[in-house]
Parts: C-alpha cells; sequence; structure tokens
C-alpha cells in the first residue's frame, strides 16, 4: 500500500491524527528524557556504592568485583549475592585490563554487566543489571501510559472534533440538498439556508458566505425564470396571433394564382414565392408555438402507441416525399407499444427522417430501427452521409450545420430541437453519434 493512500482524507481525520501525533511525540520526548534522568541518576547512585568499596564498614567485606592489576598482570574475584566468591576468569580479567582511571561498564559475559572503578591497580565493581532493570520497568510503564493516554485522547478528540465540525457537516448538508434542486430549468424555489451560524467562528463565517450566496443566487433563479416566463408568453402569443395573418397572405396568394387571369410571368413569380414563403412561415409558427407549449410544461396525451405501425407509415410517406434516398426499416417482428402521445411520436419520427433527407445528398442510405433493451425502446435513425460538424449543437434552435445562414426548403431550423422536447416530454433520451459515413440518432423511451 502506499505512504499516500495512508493518509488521512477528511478533516476530521486530519485533526483526530494531528491531535494524536502531537500527544505521541510529546509522550516519547517526555518519555525519553525521563528514562535518561533515571538511568543517569541510578547510574551517578551505583558510581558512589562503588566509591565506598575501598573502605567497606567494619565487620562486612566488598562483594562484587575485587582486582588488582599490577605490571601488566590481573587477579581478581568476584561475588554476586547469594552466591560464592570466584576467581575472576582469564576473559573478565582481559575485560579489566587497559581501562583508564575512572568509572566504566564492562561485560562480564554470564556474570552481566558491571560497573566499575579503576584507581590505580585496584579495580572495584557492582552488578549493574539492577539499574538496568529498573530502567527497562520505567520504559514498559511510560509505554503502556502512552498508549492508554493515547487512546484515551483519540477517543476524546473524536468527540470533541465531531462536536465541533457539526456546523460544517450542517454546511455540507444544505449543499448537498442544493445540488440536488433542479435549478436547470423551472421555476426553483431555492429556500435553503445553514442554520445556527455564528460570526464568531469559522465555520459560521463560512455558513454566513453560503448563504448570501445562496440568496443571490436564489434571485437570479427567480429573475431568470421571471425573464423565461415572459419569453415564453411572448412567443406563445406572436406565434398564435401571427397564424391568421398567415393563413390570409397564404390564401389571397394562392387565389390570385388560381383566378384564371393571365399574370405576367414575374408576378405568378413574386405570388408564387409569397405562397410558398407563408407556408415555410407558417409552419415555422407551429413550431415555435409547439416549443413554447412544450416549456410551459403542458402534458401530453398518453395513449397506447404502435410504433411499429408509426414506423412503416412514417418511412412510408418519406419514400414518396424523397424517392432519390434509399429507405430501409428494421423492426422486429414482433409489434412494439410504448405509452405516449401519437401524434408527437409522428412528429419525432418525421423530424429525424426530414432532417437526413435534407442535409444528406441523393443516394444516401437512411435506415430506421426499433428495438427493445431491458424495459427500454430504443428507436434509431441511421445514415451513411457526410456526417455532423463537429462541435455543432443540433438539438439547439435554430442549429446551423454550415458557415451560411441559408436552408432547405421546408427546414425551420427546429426539428431537433422539437425531438428533444418531445422526447423530454415523454421522460425519455435522445441521443446522436456521427462519424464521417454514419450518423445514427437514437431515442430511448420507457416501453
Amino acid at each position: 500500500m502506499r505512504p499516500r493512500q495512508l493518509r488521512p482524507k477528511t478533516l476530521r481525520a486530519k485533526l483526530i491524527a494531528g491531535q494524536i501525533a502531537v500527544l505521541l511525540a510529546l509522550s516519547v520526548g517526555t518519555g525519553l528524557v525521563a528514562v535518561l534522568a533515571l538511568h543517569g541518576f541510578l547510574t551517578h547512585d551505583l558510581d558512589r556504592q562503588v566509591g565506598e568499596m575501598a573502605q567497606p564498614p567494619v565487620g562486612q567485606r566488598a562483594r562484587g568485583i575485587n582486582a588488582r592489576i599490577t605490571g601488566g598482570a590481573a587477579e581478581g574475584t568476584i561475588e554476586l549475592p547469594g552466591t560464592r566468591t570466584q576467581p575472576m576468569t582469564e576473559h573478565q580479567l582481559r575485560q579489566l585490563t587497559g581501562l583508564s582511571p575512572g568509572n566504566h561498564t564492562v561485560d562480564m559475559g554470564e556474570k552481566g554487566s558491571f560497573r566499575v572503578n579503576v584507581s590505580r591497580s585496584q579495580v572495584k565493581g557492582l552488578p549493574s543489571g539492577p539499574v538496568d532493570e529498573l530502567v527497562w520497568r520505567m520504559v514498559w510503564l511510560l509505554v503502556a501510559l502512552t498508549a492508554a493516554g493515547v487512546a484515551v485522547a483519540a477517543l476524546a478528540g473524536q468527540r470533541i472534533v465531531r462536536r465541533a465540525l457539526v456546523p460544517l457537516d450542517r454546511v455540507a448538508d444544505t449543499a448537498a440538498r442544493v445540488a440536488a434542486l433542479p435549478l436547470h430549468e423551472g421555476e426553483v424555489a431555492l429556500a435553503e439556508r445553514v442554520p445556527e451560524t455564528d460570526p464568531d467562528t469559522e465555520v459560521g463565517k463560512v455558513g454566513l458566505a453560503l448563504n448570501r450566496m445562496l440568496g443571490h443566487i436564489g434571485d437570479a433563479l427567480k429573475a431568470r425564470h421571471d425573464s423565461e416566463t415572459r419569453v415564453r408568453r411572448f412567443v406563445a402569443d406572436a406565434s398564435h396571433e401571427l397564424r391568421t395573418p398567415l393563413a390570409a397572405i397564404r390564401g389571397y396568394a394562392e387565389l390570385t394564382r388560381r383566378s384564371g387571369e393571365e399574370l405576367p410571368p414575374q408576378v405568378a413569380h413574386a405570388m408564387g414565392r409569397v405562397e410558398s414563403e407563408a407556408v415555410r412561415m407558417t409552419a415555422l409558427v407551429a413550431d415555435m408555438l409547439l416549443l413554447a407549449r412544450l416549456d410551459d410544461g403542458r402534458p401530453l396525451e398518453r395513449a397506447e402507441v404502435d410504433l411499429t405501425r408509426l414506423v412503416l407509415d412514417v418511412v412510408g410517406d418519406a419514400r414518396i416525399s424523397a424517392p432519390d434516398h434509399h429507405w430501409r426499416i428494421a423492426v422486429p417482428e414482433e409489434p412494439v407499444h410504448v405509452t405516449g402521445d401519437v401524434q408527437r411520436l409522428h412528429q419525432v419520427l418525421g423530424n429525424l427522417l426530414s432532417n437526413a433527407r435534407t442535409h444528406t445528398p441523393p443516394g444516401t442510405t437512411v435506415t430506421t430501427g426499433l428495438s427493445v433493451h431491458n424495459g427500454q425502446v430504443e428507436l434509431t435513425v441511421t445514415d451513411d452521409g457526410p456526417g455532423i460538424p463537429e462541435g455543432l449543437e443540433v438539438f439547439e434552435r435554430f442549429a446551423r450545420g454550415d458557415s451560411s445562414r441559408s436552408r432547405a426548403a421546408g427546414s425551420t431550423g427546429l426539428g431537433l430541437a422539437i425531438v428533444a422536447a418531445v422526447v423530454g416530454a415523454h421522460d425519455g433520451q435522445v441521443s446522436v453519434q456521427s462519424v464521417p459515413g454514419q450518423t445514427t440518432f437514437t431515442v430511448s423511451l420507457r416501453v
């Protein structure tokens, strides 16, 4: 496991880990100083006892190491509590030979360590085992106390840090609730606020700042919603009001063209253009009115729709209107049914096929597929045309696929936008994948 993976990630864990690290460092440092001080004190006391061995009290003989070194020759005895006096071995005597005057710690093999004092030719010493044993007891006692202290500090610190970070948790919970709101559309009541913000604390300042930010965002969302509502109402009203004059223009143009009177060629051409543009404008107004109603959230009609029959009908219409394209169908043998608005779903497929016909050259093969996967119906329209330019948002309103502003006859620039809006109103999804030589639109609907 990498060291980086062992590092605490949350603020709570970092605070607790930092607290434990500081306490552990202080405990280790204090314990080390205490152990060294105790060892020094006991060693100094042992040196004092060794120094007194030169003149033992009357009636007592000095125990421990008693040796004499003269002219490079050494002899002596060693006696431990509870044992008899024994002559020192050559190995033990070699440990004493060559020591400078003063106090030293020497290893006497199986007899253990001794603290010795070298004074001229006399060498006196006492075992240092009791000192070492007492020091190690102190070490283990400090280790146990440190472990217990760290455990208690960790538990207490966890509670203290958890209580101190409760306001920060409230800030995070408020932000999470705001993030879960559908802020991208519709009227949003942004009433979420951080409770109990104390301006005297750092977390309280964060909460106050978040509340101010939420207030500004709420005002901006309300202003956006009001603006969108006004725009939708204007588009709906304008589209509705334009339908009557457009119908009148189209009717008078058609009446003039069919009057039977001989018209100059230029006038006849102009009236034909007036009629065709009136038809196009009527379609544009109808599309804008439909989008305005869908944006306003008006419910669609709900009934069982036979998508298989719908595909056959719409593709059949496309074969008649665009015989210069190759139209293919790939549907399962069993009929596929969904619940939805049959007219709007008919419009969805019609717009997709119209888009393929408009933006691909003659001879292009367009395949309409229908399949069912995991409770989802997928309606696909695939063509082998030149593809869609990279970066083009085809489902945006009035999206253009080229740098010019010209459009093919009958195209309003709202066809795919209507597809996305209608599919969204059916709780479905629409997507597109395009590379040179293949473009696929996929509509997913629930069964």
